[in-house]
Order: structure tokens, then C-alpha cells, then sequence
């Protein structure tokens, strides 16, 4: 019984954990063999490859759908509460990893659906130890939900300003230029101000032409606007952060949120009561 836990024990360590040298490698040789069956099934849906290499590209899918289908049961076994992990998010992916091969025996061209392995590569995340970089990541956060409402409003204010210049546009060339509906000339007016321009519908006159230079300019300094909301709040946040480092000593608020010892006198830095 207790060789059993300890075998449970290692298994854990070693497909949970991306902290040892075993639980890396296991990590690794994953994220490898799910992006090799993504791409095997991305070229078994090209038809010269399939016709020339379908039986190679075919046992392959299988070996890597046991493959996965082994390191699911062993994440079964492993775990303390297995249901828990079952209905977790990794743990439904998983099964989805795994079940269109199963189900393509019954519903042909079902296998292509194995490409939602690609969302496993999540994990990726543990082996890079992005947990390093938490206070980053939290002060990121912090700027996003303290400007989510200016956002708010810039979103709805530029909604505002493509179904109005869509419409404008949509009365000026009308349908024999290609804006067949207020839809269509508002989704040319969202690719125009976004500088993306698809070229799939274009003014012919005049007026039309005109409208588009404005709403062109106009796109250039609505990109630029979210950005400078998120930079100012990012700001606000280390600036916070860089103030909660007092030196008690010399009274220096000027440190980097990580700092230990004051950069003016050397003294230990306490946050301030």
C-alpha cells in the first residue's frame, strides 16, 4: 500500500510539477508531441500530402492519440481528487485532446478537430516560470481594471462613430459601389479606421472618397488612445508601488518595487506602517 502512494506520489511530482528536472522534461516532450499531431493533422488536410503520405500521417495521429490518451489515465491516477481534475479546464481539454480519433471511427473527418491540442500548450506557462514575474503581472492587471471604464467608454464612443460614418457612407455610394447595407458599409468603416484595410469595398466618388480620408486620420489617433489610458494607469501603479518603499532613514521614496536596501543611505527598506 505504501509503495502504491509513493508510486502515486512520483507520478505527481513529475506530470504536476514543473519544478524538478523530471517534471521539465515530461513538460517538454508534451508540448512537443502535441505541436508534432497538430501539425500532422494541419497536413493531413492538404490533399497532396494526404494522397502521398495519408498511412504515415494516419499511424501517427494514432500513436499520439494513445500517447495522450496513457498520459490522461496517469493524471487520473496520480491525482488526489481525480473528478476534480476530470472537470477542470485542463482536464476536460485533455479529454477533448483525445476523443476526435476515438469518434472518428464512428463520424469520418471528425479527427480534425484534434486541433484543439494546440489550447494544451498552456502549460507551457509552468515550465517557463512565468510565476517569477507575479508583481509584473499584478501590476498589469491593476492598470487594466483601473482603466476598463475609460475603455468602456472608447469602445462605445468609436461603435458610435462607425455606425455613423458607415451610414454616411452607405447613403453616399450606395449599392452599385458595393455597400449593399448599413452592415457591410459600417464592417468598411471598422476595417478603415482600424488602418487595416481589406480593399474588399472601396468609395468610387467624390464625397465617398473624402469621408474615407477623414475616417482614415481619424483612425490614427483613436489607435493611440487606449494605449495612453493603460500606459498612465500602468504608471500610477508603480509609482504607488515605488512610494510604499520608504526609507525609514533618510525618507527616500524614489525604489523599484523589489528594492531591499535604500539607494541613497544602504538601509533596510520597510514598507510604511
Amino acid at each position: 500500500m505504501n509503495r502504491w502512494k509513493d508510486w502515486q506520489s512520483r507520478l505527481y511530482i513529475i506530470i504536476f510539477e514543473a519544478d524538478t528536472p523530471a517534471g521539465k522534461w515530461f513538460d517538454l516532450v508534451l508540448i512537443c508531441s502535441i505541436i508534432a499531431s497538430v501539425l500532422a493533422v494541419m497536413l493531413d488536410s492538404i490533399g497532396s500530402i494526404n494522397r502521398s503520405y495519408g498511412s504515415m500521417l494516419y499511424i501517427s495521429e494514432w500513436f499520439f492519440t494513445l500517447l495522450f490518451t496513457l498520459e490522461y489515465m496517469l493524471r487520473l491516477f496520480c491525482s488526489v481528487k481525480p473528478l476534480r481534475y476530470a472537470t477542470s479546464f485542463f482536464g476536460i481539454v485533455d479529454l477533448l485532446a483525445i476523443l476526435p480519433t476515438y469518434v472518428s471511427m464512428l463520424i469520418p473527418g471528425s479527427q480534425f478537430l484534434i486541433s484543439i491540442r494546440i489550447l494544451r500548450i498552456l502549460r507551457v506557462f509552468r515550465v517557463l516560470k512565468l510565476a517569477e514575474y507575479s508583481l509584473e503581472a499584478q501590476a498589469l492587471l491593476q492598470a487594466l481594471k483601473a482603466s476598463y471604464r475609460k475603455i468602456t467608454v472608447f469602445i462605445f464612443t468609436v461603435l458610435t462613430l462607425v455606425v455613423i460614418s458607415g451610414s454616411l457612407m452607405y447613403l453616399i455610394e450606395g449599392e452599385e459601389h458595393g455597400f449593399t447595407s448599413i452592415p457591410v458599409s459600417v464592417y468598411w468603416a471598422i476595417v478603415t479606421m482600424t488602418t487595416v484595410g481589406y480593399g474588399d469595398i472601396s468609395p468610387h466618388t467624390n464625397m465617398g472618397k473624402m469621408l474615407a480620408a477623414v475616417i482614415m486620420i481619424l483612425g490614427y489617433g483613436i489607435i493611440a488612445v487606449p494605449t495612453g489610458i493603460v500606459t498612465v494607469e500602468l504608471s500610477n501603479v508603480t509609482k504607488r508601488s515605488r512610494r510604499n518603499l520608504v526609507c525609514r532613514q533618510c525618507r527616500s521614496e524614489d525604489h523599484s518595487h523589489d528594492a531591499k536596501y535604500c539607494k541613497e543611505c544602504g538601509t533596510k527598506l520597510r514598507a510604511p506602517l
